[in-house]
């Protein structure tokens, strides 16, 4: 009786709700939580209070459009086909920009079309910028979207449910409405994965409302470390005329985004007695805002660059029994890595579709990995264009395959702010080898 008792499965764990929120060109290090001591963010450092935040999750492209095909596929840019953002206009020389996604993306599978398939209902709000905006279709059954790639802070024209809806008011507060508008009316039967993505705090910097502004009307930004104009500047180069006063802007959006994500999480805390949700924060890509000379993302300087500023992105997971509250973990992630951490948590199958990701769930948990399993990866890479990444616990390379521009390697534990490019510098020649190679191997595995 005993032996039987002993050998019965344990009960299976219930599947969650998961709220996904996304911020846009939100980097981790401008948050309180990540360090930043100027900008606040109150409601995001109480979201990583409340679970676990990652110290070094990268996203795999520093530019919208790519970086959340990534996101939402678990695919690599050369794989999913956006290799760069979605624009009427895009320009050739330097190349910036991508006119619309290739055919093949409409057969891409998306973490919507598995958790539905699963039995959950999905949602999404907000920012989509992965093509055809008014229909995003892949399983949802609810969806509001904005209108390309930026837009108006004020009185936005939005997409609801296909049709073109006039709002009155501010963005983010809209868009924080129409959520909780899905998760009131929403089936209760059916757990839900709703995606809320935000357009702060992309330009334009105007729009918000005034009493963002006022708080850091006397904000200097000692601290957040820029520099003046790089040589070789080259998108937004207008904010780096007025530094400060653009910070300050920038700044009050990522406030009026807190404030946003504060709200929705209030309302997820007063369900966690009844309701069983996991809540993740993350960013499309990362941002500059005057290091390095530079003010945007990959895209800000010619050659594109990969610095940490722009790779490293927020990624905090909350859900109530089963992450530890307060807690942080080292490993380096990557948001290809979101696909099989989700589909993990809700028990539903990872597509298969040769994806280079692995589920970080355990790692969520605070699980410490077994002598039997396999050892948490060292490496992380990264695509971008012409423009490729290979990035361990010290070291990151980064290769050119167009020839444009110099190779790059940084040595990460002692010049953090990658100055000291140590590419051509003989005592590296077996790191830059050794990691030349791996991206080598990563590169041709994940192309198609």
């Amino acid at each position: 009786m005993l032996g039987a008792l002993a050998q019965k499965a344990a009960p299976a764990r219930p599947r969650p709700n998961i709220l996904f929120l996304m911020a846009d060109d939100l980097a981790s290090w401008m948050l309180g939580c990540y360090g930043n001591k100027e900008i606040k963010t109150p409601n995001i450092d109480r979201l990583a209070q409340s679970g676990m935040r990652f110290i070094n999750h990268a996203v795999c492209t520093p530019i919208c459009s790519a970086s959340r095909a990534t996101f939402f596929t678990g695919r690599t840019p050369m794989q999913h086909g956006i290799q760069d953002f979605l624009t009427d206009s895009p320009i050739a020389t330097p190349p910036q920009g991508q006119k619309e996604i290739p055919a093949s993306f409409a057969s891409e599978v998306q973490i919507s079309d598995v958790l539905a398939k699963s039995g959950y209902q999905c949602g999404y709000i907000g920012k989509w910028h992965m093509g055809n905006e008014s229909q995003p279709g892949h399983s949802y059954q609810h969806w509001c979207t904005t209108r390309g790639g930026s837009g108006p802070y004020q009185d936005p024209t939005l997409y609801l449910n296909g049709k073109p809806m006039e709002e009155k008011g501010y963005l983010a507060e809209i868009l924080t409405r129409r959520a909780i508008e899905f998760l009131d009316q929403r089936d209760k039967s059916k757990p839900y994965f709703l995606t809320v993505s935000y357009t702060n705090p992309h330009t334009p910097y105007d729009g918000h409302p005034q009493k963002y502004y006022d708080l850091y009307a006397k904000t200097n930004f000692d601290t957040i470390g820029w520099e003046p104009a790089a040589a070789n500047a080259l998108r937004e180069k207008e904010y780096l005329k007025d530094m400060v006063p653009n910070l300050r802007k920038c700044a009050a959006s990522v406030t009026a985004l807190d404030d946003q994500v504060g709200l929705l999480f209030d309302r997820v805390l007063k369900a966690w007695q009844t309701e069983n949700t996991l809540v993740v924060f993350t960013g499309d890509n990362g941002f500059l805002l005057g290091r390095h000379g530079l003010w945007s993302k990959g895209l800000a300087s010619d050659p594109i660059n990969m610095f940490e500023e722009v790779m490293q992105v927020p990624m905090i997971w909350s859900w109530a029994g089963q992450i530890p509250i307060q807690s942080q973990r080292p490993e380096l992630i990557s948001a290809y890595d979101l696909v099989p951490s989700l589909c993990d948590a809700a028990g539903a199958d990872v597509p298969a579709r040769n994806l280079c990701g692995t589920s970080y769930l355990s790692l969520a948990q605070g699980k410490i990995r077994g002598r039997k399993e396999k050892p948490w990866r060292s490496t992380i890479f990264g695509h971008f264009r012409n423009t490729q990444m290979a990035r361990d616990g010290r070291f990151k390379l980064i290769v050119r395959d167009s020839g444009e521009g110099p190779g790059e390697l940084y040595d990460l534990s002692k010049d953090t702010r990658e100055r000291a490019n140590l590419y051509d510098n003989p005592q590296y020649v077996s790191v830059q080898k050794e990691l030349g190679q791996q991206l080598k191997t990563w590169s041709e595995k994940y192309s198609s």
